[in-house]
């Protein structure tokens, strides 16, 4: 479980690195819409990581410590 939020971190920060890429690269029109598309693919990547940690803590394959 630990590799795969990992996995996920790297690609969030390599999306919101591509999209930093696009936005300082990408002047005109069609640069803002490939720039909305790297975002989104980040959130989406986020959603679906919360979505695994809370699966893996309600399953027991993530122990929660204090």
């Amino acid at each position: 479980m630990r590799i795969v939020v990992i996995a996920f971190l790297l690609m969030i920060v390599a999306s919101l690195a591509s999209a930093l890429f696009l936005l300082m690269r990408d002047r005109n029109a069609a640069g803002g819409t490939r720039v909305a598309r790297a975002l989104a693919i980040r959130v989406g990547l986020s959603l679906t990581l919360f979505a695994l940690l809370m699966a893996g803590f309600a399953t027991g394959l993530i122990e929660g410590r204090l």
